[in-house]
């Protein structure tokens, strides 16, 4: 193996390994949520945000017709600490980014409060 090999794979393995870095730092990139999947995980949420989605008492938030992409930003920043709520950070503990992304999807998927067209 001549030098200029060596310092090439050297320098292959270094890149590698910062690249990798660099995507564990980086934020989840989730796969796509399933609403029905998200409807059947949805029974503990049920508990303070109503079967709807908008809430059963007004002090707690309404998920329905909310943005996907805010729906997984925020349970993510749950889970890992960036957003502070003790009941919630105990609810988005154990959920993998699949079922972060299914429960996004089913409550993105319903009508929200602002949409009185009732359709």
């Amino acid at each position: 193996m001549t030098a200029e090999h060596t310092v090439k794979s050297m320098l292959r393995t270094t890149l590698s390994v910062v690249f990798l870095a660099i995507g564990a730092a980086s934020e989840p990139v989730l796969a796509g949520g399933i609403p029905e999947a998200g409807m059947a995980k949805s029974a503990t949420c049920e508990a303070c945000h109503g079967k709807d989605g908008r809430g059963i008492d007004p002090t707690y938030p309404v998920l329905a017709g909310q943005y996907e992409s805010y729906l997984i930003k925020a349970l993510s920043d749950y889970r890992s600490g960036k957003r502070t709520n003790p009941i919630m950070a105990g609810m988005a503990a154990p959920l993998t980014n699949q079922d972060i992304e299914d429960l996004a999807s089913w409550y993105a998927s319903m009508q929200g409060l602002w949409d009185i067209s009732g359709e």
